[in-house]
């Protein structure tokens, strides 16, 4: 890299402006870095924090190539982006990451399989298909191969009246797991081989929505299984070469065995909980991997929960913050908000962290946060 990153003529780039890049912002700005952001929307959670903004389509290969030509590190906070435009970008000296060739492949989920397969990395059994399956085998999983996100293009088949609901794109029809508990692992790589994990967090999820609704660090496992899932998704890091972060989302199984599920090459949901919660947070991670700087301390700082704030069932337009104070009034609490002006059913808003001496404590006080913080509209 010519130029320093924290120098101001040093343009960062980041494709998507939403609440994963305002995050990253937040953590860039103590290292004088230069960010510079493209997204469609002109309410993007980014563009008042931006060095500049630039509204345009993440799809549009013209878009993505002039916002790319005049940065020297460009990134991304969103995965679906036009690959193509990052390909011609990287011919003409930009630097980017995580790499083009990654991305393509984690785009479609049915590679993304396949590339599990071909590098024994554990994962449920698969199959493929350009149409739905009439003869699949009952229960499975069905997820679509490219497009889906934040658990749309995912359907649990479980006898025959879910067939008439599936899918008829191309798809990965996915053995379905009966698991112990879902986990997740950040994993960094930065440009000189350097490979980091986090501690092994656990998740919870919104059956309705089928987002995350609680995180708890440290995950409740044994120390023989954090060691694998650490080794695993290092594994994963090391097999793709990828550049940046991976958030690994794994499947512990009954018999205390973990695999692999998906795969985010970017700041992810299961790791908001670092900014408190551990001495370097996923966001200054990816800093670091991108820039090419030593990697920092992922220890945990003090066990703590996050709580996904998402909008209300029954609430569309301009977002009201109902219990803010009394939330802000709870030791540990750290809330933050993603700058979002409109709501929607199950919008991701918001998160709030907890951190305490014990995770039981700090799982009693995200209860009474989740039952108080609600995102409505008057």
């Amino acid at each position: 890299m010519d130029k320093a990153f924290y120098n101001s003529n040093f343009k960062l780039g980041i494709l998507g402006g939403g609440q994963l890049g305002r995050m990253f912002i937040q953590e860039a700005i103590n290292y004088n870095a230069s960010v510079h952001i493209l997204d469609p929307s002109e309410l993007a959670p980014c563009k008042d924090i931006a060095t500049s903004f630039t509204q345009g389509d993440l799809m549009d290969y013209s878009t993505v190539v002039s916002f790319g030509q005049n940065l020297d590190l460009l990134t991304i906070e969103i995965e679906h982006v036009n690959v193509d435009a990052l390909e011609t970008l990287e011919k003409e000296g930009v630097e980017v990451y995580p790499q083009p060739h990654i991305l393509r492949m984690i785009q479609d989920k049915g590679t993304q399989k396949e590339f599990y397969k071909e590098h024994s990395i554990p994962t449920a059994p698969f199959i493929l298909s350009d149409s739905f399956d009439y003869n699949i085998e009952l229960p499975v999983v069905q997820k679509l191969r490219k497009g889906g996100y934040d658990g749309k293009g995912v359907q649990i088949l479980r006898d025959k009246k879910d067939v008439t609901h599936g899918f008829h794109e191309p798809s990965v029809f996915e053995d379905l797991i009966d698991f112990e508990k879902e986990l997740s692992v950040i994993v960094a790589r930065n440009t000189k081989g350097e490979v980091k994990t986090f501690p092994v967090v656990e998740l919870e999820f919104n059956p309705e929505a089928n987002l995350v609704e609680y995180l708890f660090s440290p995950a409740a496992i044994s120390q023989e299984v954090e060691q694998k899932a650490q080794d695993l998704a290092t594994q994963v890091a090391e097999s793709t070469k990828v550049v940046g972060l991976l958030a690994v989302e794994m499947f512990l199984t009954k018999d205390g065995e973990v695999m692999v599920n998906e795969i985010a090459p970017r700041p992810h949901n299961s790791g908001h909980q670092t900014i408190e919660g551990n001495i370097t947070s996923q966001f200054e991670q990816y800093l670091r991997a991108i820039t090419g700087m030593p990697l920092g301390d992922t220890s945990i700082i003090a066990p703590s929960v996050m709580v996904n704030l998402l909008g209300e069932k029954d609430h569309t337009g301009e977002a009201f913050v109902e219990g803010l104070e009394e939330v802000m009034a709870i030791s540990g609490a750290t809330v933050h908000l993603y700058g979002k002006w409109k709501t929607k059913p199950y919008r991701k808003m918001g998160h709030v962290t907890v951190v305490d001496k014990e995770l039981e404590s700090a799982k009693e006080k995200a209860k009474k946060i989740k039952d108080t913080l609600k995102i409505k509209t008057r």
